[in-house]
Protein backbone atom coordinates (compact mmCIF):
# COMPACT_ATOMS: atom_id res chain seq x y z
CA UNK A 1 0.00 0.00 0.00
CA UNK A 2 3.18 1.81 0.14
CA UNK A 3 5.74 3.46 -2.28
CA UNK A 4 5.74 5.41 -5.62
CA UNK A 5 3.91 3.15 -7.53
CA UNK A 6 0.97 3.57 -4.62
CA UNK A 7 -0.80 6.11 -6.69
CA UNK A 8 -1.41 4.18 -10.35
CA UNK A 9 -4.75 3.34 -9.21
CA UNK A 10 -6.14 7.00 -7.80
CA UNK A 11 -4.45 8.25 -10.45
CA UNK A 12 -6.25 5.66 -13.22
CA UNK A 13 -9.16 6.58 -11.21
CA UNK A 14 -8.94 10.01 -11.69
CA UNK A 15 -8.47 10.38 -15.31
CA UNK A 16 -11.64 8.36 -16.08
CA UNK A 17 -13.45 10.68 -13.99
CA UNK A 18 -11.75 13.95 -15.57
CA UNK A 19 -10.96 13.29 -18.86
CA UNK A 20 -13.81 11.34 -19.88
CA UNK A 21 -17.10 11.06 -17.16
CA UNK A 22 -17.31 14.61 -16.64
CA UNK A 23 -16.73 15.88 -19.96
CA UNK A 24 -19.15 13.75 -21.22
CA UNK A 25 -22.04 14.34 -19.24
CA UNK A 26 -21.30 18.41 -19.20
CA UNK A 27 -21.99 17.80 -22.91
CA UNK A 28 -25.28 16.45 -22.51
CA UNK A 29 -27.00 19.35 -20.96
CA UNK A 30 -29.95 20.83 -23.01
CA UNK A 31 -29.75 24.62 -23.01
CA UNK A 32 -33.28 25.04 -24.45
CA UNK A 33 -35.24 23.08 -22.13
CA UNK A 34 -33.33 22.60 -18.89
CA UNK A 35 -31.69 19.54 -17.62
CA UNK A 36 -29.82 17.06 -19.32
CA UNK A 37 -30.49 15.01 -22.90
CA UNK A 38 -32.86 11.77 -21.85
CA UNK A 39 -31.40 9.68 -24.54
CA UNK A 40 -27.83 8.97 -26.38
CA UNK A 41 -28.22 5.40 -28.14
CA UNK A 42 -25.10 2.93 -28.58
CA UNK A 43 -24.10 4.03 -31.99
CA UNK A 44 -23.71 7.41 -30.02
CA UNK A 45 -26.66 9.07 -32.03
CA UNK A 46 -28.10 11.99 -29.13
CA UNK A 47 -31.91 11.88 -29.32
CA UNK A 48 -32.88 15.40 -28.22
CA UNK A 49 -36.71 14.70 -27.95
CA UNK A 50 -36.32 11.89 -25.93
CA UNK A 51 -38.27 11.51 -22.76
CA UNK A 52 -36.54 13.09 -19.59
CA UNK A 53 -36.25 10.65 -17.11
CA UNK A 54 -36.60 12.16 -13.19
CA UNK A 55 -34.26 9.72 -11.72
CA UNK A 56 -31.52 10.34 -14.47
CA UNK A 57 -31.73 13.90 -13.62
CA UNK A 58 -31.70 13.51 -9.80
CA UNK A 59 -28.47 11.54 -10.46
CA UNK A 60 -26.92 13.92 -12.28
CA UNK A 61 -27.26 16.65 -9.79
CA UNK A 62 -26.02 14.28 -7.32
CA UNK A 63 -23.13 13.64 -9.81
CA UNK A 64 -22.30 17.03 -10.16
CA UNK A 65 -22.67 18.16 -6.72
CA UNK A 66 -20.07 15.69 -5.80
CA UNK A 67 -17.98 15.91 -9.01
CA UNK A 68 -17.50 19.60 -7.17
CA UNK A 69 -16.68 18.89 -3.50
CA UNK A 70 -14.21 15.60 -4.57
CA UNK A 71 -12.32 17.67 -6.75
CA UNK A 72 -13.25 21.02 -6.86
CA UNK A 73 -14.42 21.84 -10.19
CA UNK A 74 -16.01 25.01 -10.72
CA UNK A 75 -18.27 24.57 -13.93
CA UNK A 76 -19.25 21.35 -12.26
CA UNK A 77 -21.37 23.25 -9.29
CA UNK A 78 -22.50 25.16 -12.80
CA UNK A 79 -24.18 22.03 -13.88
CA UNK A 80 -25.39 20.88 -10.45
CA UNK A 81 -27.07 24.48 -10.22
CA UNK A 82 -28.87 23.89 -13.51
CA UNK A 83 -30.05 20.22 -12.65
CA UNK A 84 -31.52 21.74 -9.85
CA UNK A 85 -32.74 24.35 -11.20
CA UNK A 86 -34.53 21.92 -13.66
CA UNK A 87 -35.68 19.67 -10.86
CA UNK A 88 -37.19 22.19 -8.87
CA UNK A 89 -39.57 23.79 -11.91
CA UNK A 90 -40.04 21.03 -13.92
CA UNK A 91 -39.95 17.09 -11.93
CA UNK A 92 -41.55 18.78 -8.75
CA UNK A 93 -45.33 18.48 -9.12
CA UNK A 94 -46.99 21.63 -7.57
CA UNK A 95 -50.09 20.61 -6.93
CA UNK A 96 -50.18 16.68 -5.33
CA UNK A 97 -46.47 16.74 -4.74
CA UNK A 98 -43.26 14.94 -4.87
CA UNK A 99 -41.40 14.13 -8.59
CA UNK A 100 -43.14 12.59 -11.66
CA UNK A 101 -41.28 9.59 -13.17
CA UNK A 102 -40.34 10.83 -16.47
CA UNK A 103 -40.91 14.06 -18.52
CA UNK A 104 -41.32 14.77 -22.17
CA UNK A 105 -38.37 16.72 -23.59
CA UNK A 106 -39.54 20.27 -23.06
CA UNK A 107 -40.06 19.51 -19.56
CA UNK A 108 -44.36 18.75 -19.31
CA UNK A 109 -44.82 15.57 -17.28
CA UNK A 110 -45.02 12.44 -19.44
CA UNK A 111 -45.58 9.96 -16.88
CA UNK A 112 -47.26 11.39 -13.76
CA UNK A 113 -46.21 8.09 -11.37
CA UNK A 114 -45.06 8.39 -8.07
CA UNK A 115 -42.52 5.96 -7.02
CA UNK A 116 -41.01 5.66 -3.41
CA UNK A 117 -37.94 4.93 -5.20
CA UNK A 118 -37.93 8.31 -7.38
CA UNK A 119 -38.53 10.45 -4.42
CA UNK A 120 -35.52 8.98 -2.70
CA UNK A 121 -32.93 10.01 -5.36
CA UNK A 122 -34.39 13.64 -5.51
CA UNK A 123 -33.94 13.53 -1.25
CA UNK A 124 -29.99 11.88 -2.50
CA UNK A 125 -29.59 14.72 -4.74
CA UNK A 126 -31.06 17.39 -2.82
CA UNK A 127 -29.22 16.80 0.13
CA UNK A 128 -25.99 16.66 -1.46
CA UNK A 129 -26.67 20.41 -3.34
CA UNK A 130 -27.48 21.84 0.32
CA UNK A 131 -24.54 20.46 1.76
CA UNK A 132 -22.28 21.47 -1.22
CA UNK A 133 -23.76 25.11 -1.26
CA UNK A 134 -26.15 25.34 1.89
CA UNK A 135 -28.85 26.71 -0.39
CA UNK A 136 -31.83 26.26 2.22
CA UNK A 137 -34.59 25.56 -0.35
CA UNK A 138 -33.04 22.38 -1.29
CA UNK A 139 -32.89 21.20 1.79
CA UNK A 140 -36.64 22.42 2.56
CA UNK A 141 -37.65 20.60 -0.66
CA UNK A 142 -36.15 17.59 0.55
CA UNK A 143 -37.65 17.35 3.50
CA UNK A 144 -40.88 17.96 1.76
CA UNK A 145 -40.12 14.57 -0.16
CA UNK A 146 -38.84 13.08 3.10
CA UNK A 147 -42.29 13.75 4.76
CA UNK A 148 -43.84 12.70 1.86
CA UNK A 149 -42.53 9.30 1.89
CA UNK A 150 -42.94 8.31 5.29
CA UNK A 151 -46.57 9.88 5.22
CA UNK A 152 -47.74 8.51 2.17
CA UNK A 153 -45.08 5.33 1.61
CA UNK A 154 -45.08 3.66 4.24
CA UNK A 155 -46.88 1.11 6.81
CA UNK A 156 -45.73 -1.13 9.79
CA UNK A 157 -43.29 -3.12 8.10
CA UNK A 158 -41.68 -1.54 5.10
CA UNK A 159 -41.94 1.06 2.03
CA UNK A 160 -44.89 0.84 -0.78
CA UNK A 161 -43.43 1.89 -3.50
CA UNK A 162 -45.68 2.76 -6.73
CA UNK A 163 -48.42 5.08 -6.76
CA UNK A 164 -50.56 7.60 -9.61
CA UNK A 165 -50.31 11.59 -9.24
CA UNK A 166 -52.53 11.72 -6.25
CA UNK A 167 -50.99 8.99 -3.96
CA UNK A 168 -53.20 6.03 -4.55
CA UNK A 169 -51.75 2.80 -4.82
CA UNK A 170 -50.96 0.94 -8.33
CA UNK A 171 -49.22 -1.86 -9.52
CA UNK A 172 -45.50 -1.98 -9.43
CA UNK A 173 -44.47 -2.84 -12.55
CA UNK A 174 -41.09 -0.34 -12.53
CA UNK A 175 -39.12 -1.80 -10.13
CA UNK A 176 -40.71 -5.28 -10.76
CA UNK A 177 -38.81 -7.75 -12.79
CA UNK A 178 -38.06 -11.66 -13.64
CA UNK A 179 -41.85 -12.15 -14.28
CA UNK A 180 -42.64 -11.17 -10.28
CA UNK A 181 -45.17 -8.04 -9.81
CA UNK A 182 -43.57 -7.36 -6.23
CA UNK A 183 -45.27 -5.07 -3.84
CA UNK A 184 -41.95 -3.80 -2.01
CA UNK A 185 -38.17 -4.30 -2.97
CA UNK A 186 -34.98 -4.00 -1.53
CA UNK A 187 -33.92 -2.36 -3.82
CA UNK A 188 -36.02 0.50 -3.30
CA UNK A 189 -35.69 0.39 0.48
CA UNK A 190 -31.67 0.56 0.20
CA UNK A 191 -31.87 3.87 -1.85
CA UNK A 192 -34.38 5.19 0.47
CA UNK A 193 -31.67 4.17 3.34
CA UNK A 194 -28.97 6.35 0.91
CA UNK A 195 -31.49 8.86 0.51
CA UNK A 196 -31.94 9.61 4.12
CA UNK A 197 -27.95 9.00 5.14
CA UNK A 198 -27.21 11.69 3.08
CA UNK A 199 -29.85 13.71 4.60
CA UNK A 200 -28.36 12.95 7.83
CA UNK A 201 -25.64 13.84 6.96
CA UNK A 202 -26.03 17.27 6.12
CA UNK A 203 -28.73 18.24 9.00
CA UNK A 204 -27.92 15.75 11.82
CA UNK A 205 -32.06 15.00 12.23
CA UNK A 206 -32.33 13.08 15.08
CA UNK A 207 -35.98 11.50 13.65
CA UNK A 208 -33.76 10.87 10.03
CA UNK A 209 -31.16 9.27 12.71
CA UNK A 210 -34.25 6.91 13.99
CA UNK A 211 -35.54 6.09 10.37
CA UNK A 212 -32.37 4.80 9.84
CA UNK A 213 -32.04 2.43 12.32
CA UNK A 214 -35.48 1.15 11.86
CA UNK A 215 -34.67 0.66 7.88
CA UNK A 216 -30.89 -1.63 9.56
CA UNK A 217 -33.12 -3.47 11.55
CA UNK A 218 -34.91 -4.41 8.51
CA UNK A 219 -32.37 -5.10 6.48
CA UNK A 220 -30.83 -7.67 9.14
CA UNK A 221 -34.02 -9.17 10.15
CA UNK A 222 -36.89 -9.16 7.88
CA UNK A 223 -34.44 -8.73 4.32
CA UNK A 224 -31.39 -11.12 5.44
CA UNK A 225 -31.39 -14.58 4.85
CA UNK A 226 -28.86 -15.72 7.17
CA UNK A 227 -28.41 -19.68 6.11
CA UNK A 228 -28.02 -18.40 2.39
CA UNK A 229 -26.36 -14.90 3.03
CA UNK A 230 -27.97 -12.86 0.62
CA UNK A 231 -30.62 -10.02 0.90
CA UNK A 232 -33.98 -11.42 -0.19
CA UNK A 233 -35.04 -9.07 -3.32
CA UNK A 234 -38.93 -9.06 -4.21
CA UNK A 235 -41.76 -9.03 -2.12
CA UNK A 236 -45.33 -9.11 -1.22
CA UNK A 237 -47.17 -6.26 0.96
CA UNK A 238 -46.41 -7.94 4.05
CA UNK A 239 -42.53 -8.52 3.68
CA UNK A 240 -42.55 -11.64 2.46
CA UNK A 241 -40.21 -12.97 -0.26
CA UNK A 242 -41.97 -14.08 -3.23
CA UNK A 243 -38.91 -14.81 -5.09
CA UNK A 244 -35.75 -17.12 -5.60
CA UNK A 245 -33.45 -14.36 -6.78
CA UNK A 246 -29.46 -13.55 -5.76
CA UNK A 247 -28.70 -10.15 -7.24
CA UNK A 248 -25.13 -9.64 -6.85
CA UNK A 249 -24.71 -5.97 -7.28
CA UNK A 250 -27.59 -4.95 -5.24
CA UNK A 251 -25.97 -7.28 -2.58
CA UNK A 252 -22.59 -5.72 -2.91
CA UNK A 253 -23.93 -2.69 -3.19
CA UNK A 254 -25.78 -3.01 0.06
CA UNK A 255 -22.55 -3.91 1.52
CA UNK A 256 -20.84 -0.97 1.67
CA UNK A 257 -24.02 1.48 1.71
CA UNK A 258 -24.95 -0.22 4.85
CA UNK A 259 -21.34 0.35 6.13
CA UNK A 260 -21.53 3.90 5.13
CA UNK A 261 -25.13 4.93 6.88
CA UNK A 262 -23.50 3.20 9.84
CA UNK A 263 -20.62 5.07 9.70
CA UNK A 264 -22.89 8.73 9.13
CA UNK A 265 -25.11 7.89 12.21
CA UNK A 266 -22.04 6.98 14.32
CA UNK A 267 -23.99 4.29 16.60
CA UNK A 268 -21.79 1.85 18.04
CA UNK A 269 -24.28 -0.95 18.72
CA UNK A 270 -25.60 -0.23 15.11
CA UNK A 271 -22.40 -0.40 13.45
CA UNK A 272 -21.47 -4.19 15.23
CA UNK A 273 -24.89 -5.50 14.23
CA UNK A 274 -25.15 -4.11 11.03
CA UNK A 275 -20.89 -5.46 10.27
CA UNK A 276 -22.04 -9.10 10.42
CA UNK A 277 -24.60 -8.97 7.63
CA UNK A 278 -22.57 -6.80 5.33
CA UNK A 279 -19.38 -8.96 5.97
CA UNK A 280 -21.10 -11.71 5.29
CA UNK A 281 -22.87 -10.59 1.89
CA UNK A 282 -19.47 -9.49 1.14
CA UNK A 283 -17.83 -12.68 1.28
CA UNK A 284 -20.94 -14.42 0.15
CA UNK A 285 -20.86 -12.71 -3.42
CA UNK A 286 -17.00 -13.36 -3.39
CA UNK A 287 -17.47 -16.68 -3.17
CA UNK A 288 -20.39 -16.93 -5.56
CA UNK A 289 -20.51 -13.88 -7.84
CA UNK A 290 -16.66 -13.01 -8.63
CA UNK A 291 -15.54 -15.17 -12.14
CA UNK A 292 -12.19 -14.29 -11.10
CA UNK A 293 -12.09 -11.05 -13.45
CA UNK A 294 -15.48 -9.61 -13.05
CA UNK A 295 -18.60 -9.72 -10.92
CA UNK A 296 -21.88 -11.37 -12.93
CA UNK A 297 -25.17 -10.25 -12.82
CA UNK A 298 -27.38 -12.60 -10.51
CA UNK A 299 -28.20 -16.21 -9.53
CA UNK A 300 -32.40 -16.95 -10.58
CA UNK A 301 -33.71 -20.15 -9.40
CA UNK A 302 -29.98 -21.48 -9.77
CA UNK A 303 -29.21 -20.39 -12.80
CA UNK A 304 -26.53 -17.62 -12.80
CA UNK A 305 -26.87 -14.66 -15.48
CA UNK A 306 -23.50 -13.73 -16.71
CA UNK A 307 -23.76 -10.50 -18.44
CA UNK A 308 -21.16 -8.11 -17.26
CA UNK A 309 -23.23 -4.52 -16.37
CA UNK A 310 -21.57 -1.39 -16.03
CA UNK A 311 -23.01 -0.86 -12.57
CA UNK A 312 -22.79 -4.02 -10.75
CA UNK A 313 -18.66 -4.07 -11.76
CA UNK A 314 -18.78 -0.35 -10.14
CA UNK A 315 -20.39 -1.35 -6.76
CA UNK A 316 -17.88 -4.40 -6.83
CA UNK A 317 -15.13 -2.72 -7.04
CA UNK A 318 -16.37 -0.26 -4.47
CA UNK A 319 -17.81 -2.72 -2.38
CA UNK A 320 -14.49 -4.90 -2.20
CA UNK A 321 -12.02 -2.64 -1.52
CA UNK A 322 -14.48 -1.09 1.31
CA UNK A 323 -14.44 -4.82 2.82
CA UNK A 324 -10.61 -4.32 2.53
CA UNK A 325 -10.34 -1.24 4.36
CA UNK A 326 -12.86 -2.38 7.32
CA UNK A 327 -10.39 -5.77 7.56
CA UNK A 328 -7.03 -5.00 6.17
CA UNK A 329 -6.35 -8.22 6.58
CA UNK A 330 -8.62 -9.85 3.51
CA UNK A 331 -6.58 -9.69 0.68
CA UNK A 332 -8.56 -11.21 -1.19
CA UNK A 333 -10.95 -8.05 -1.20
CA UNK A 334 -7.69 -6.02 -2.70
CA UNK A 335 -6.92 -9.07 -5.30
CA UNK A 336 -10.91 -8.79 -6.22
CA UNK A 337 -10.51 -4.96 -6.07
CA UNK A 338 -7.81 -4.69 -8.77
CA UNK A 339 -8.76 -7.47 -11.12
CA UNK A 340 -12.14 -5.80 -11.18
CA UNK A 341 -10.50 -2.33 -12.13
CA UNK A 342 -8.21 -3.92 -14.87
CA UNK A 343 -11.93 -5.48 -16.28
CA UNK A 344 -13.14 -2.18 -16.52
CA UNK A 345 -10.30 -0.27 -17.79
CA UNK A 346 -10.30 -3.15 -20.89
CA UNK A 347 -13.92 -3.94 -20.98
CA UNK A 348 -16.12 -1.65 -19.59
CA UNK A 349 -15.02 1.88 -20.20
CA UNK A 350 -16.09 2.62 -24.15
CA UNK A 351 -12.81 3.68 -26.17
CA UNK A 352 -14.84 5.27 -28.84
CA UNK A 353 -14.11 9.03 -28.52
CA UNK A 354 -18.12 10.71 -27.57
CA UNK A 355 -18.94 7.88 -25.50
CA UNK A 356 -18.09 6.83 -21.60
CA UNK A 357 -18.80 3.21 -20.09
CA UNK A 358 -20.65 0.46 -21.80
CA UNK A 359 -24.33 -0.51 -20.57
CA UNK A 360 -23.71 -4.47 -20.55
CA UNK A 361 -21.00 -6.81 -22.26
CA UNK A 362 -21.71 -10.71 -22.55
CA UNK A 363 -19.52 -12.84 -20.40
CA UNK A 364 -16.64 -12.77 -23.26
CA UNK A 365 -16.56 -8.84 -22.63
CA UNK A 366 -18.39 -8.07 -26.20
CA UNK A 367 -21.54 -5.16 -26.40
CA UNK A 368 -23.66 -7.55 -27.96
CA UNK A 369 -27.04 -5.77 -26.59
CA UNK A 370 -25.95 -2.59 -27.93
CA UNK A 371 -28.13 -0.93 -25.20
CA UNK A 372 -27.51 2.95 -24.92
CA UNK A 373 -25.02 4.59 -23.41
CA UNK A 374 -27.36 7.16 -21.74
CA UNK A 375 -30.91 6.40 -20.76
CA UNK A 376 -33.73 6.41 -18.05
CA UNK A 377 -31.00 4.26 -16.14
CA UNK A 378 -28.03 4.65 -17.55
CA UNK A 379 -26.31 7.74 -15.85
CA UNK A 380 -23.07 8.67 -14.16
CA UNK A 381 -24.47 7.35 -10.73
CA UNK A 382 -22.61 4.29 -9.92
CA UNK A 383 -19.51 4.85 -12.05
CA UNK A 384 -18.90 8.52 -10.82
CA UNK A 385 -19.33 7.52 -7.16
CA UNK A 386 -17.25 4.29 -7.72
CA UNK A 387 -14.44 7.24 -8.90
CA UNK A 388 -15.44 9.58 -5.70
CA UNK A 389 -15.31 7.20 -3.12
CA UNK A 390 -11.95 5.68 -4.49
CA UNK A 391 -10.73 9.56 -4.41
CA UNK A 392 -12.06 10.50 -1.12
CA UNK A 393 -10.83 7.60 0.33
CA UNK A 394 -7.03 7.30 -0.82
CA UNK A 395 -7.28 3.76 -1.54
CA UNK A 396 -4.25 2.36 -3.33
CA UNK A 397 -2.33 -0.55 -4.28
Amino acid sequence: MKGREDTVFINEVKENLTQQIIPFWKSFKDEKFGGYYGFYDFDLNLHKEAIKGVILNSRILWFFTNAYTTIGDKECLEHAKHAYEFLKDHCLDKEYGGVYWSLAYDGKPEDSIKHTYNQAFAIYALSSYYGATGDKEALSIAYDLYKLIENKCKDSVGYLEAFDRTFQPVDNEKLSENGLLASKTMNTLLHVFEAYTELYRVDKNPQVGEDLKWMMDQFADVLYNKERRILEVFFDENMKSISDLNSYGHDIEASWLIDRGCEVLGDEEYTKKMFAVTEALRQHILEVGYDGFSLNNEDFKGEIDTTKIWWVQAEALLGFLNGYQLTPEREDYLSAGKTIWNFIKEYIIDKREGSEWFYDLDKDGHPVSRKEIVGPWKCPYHNGRMCFEVIKRGIDW
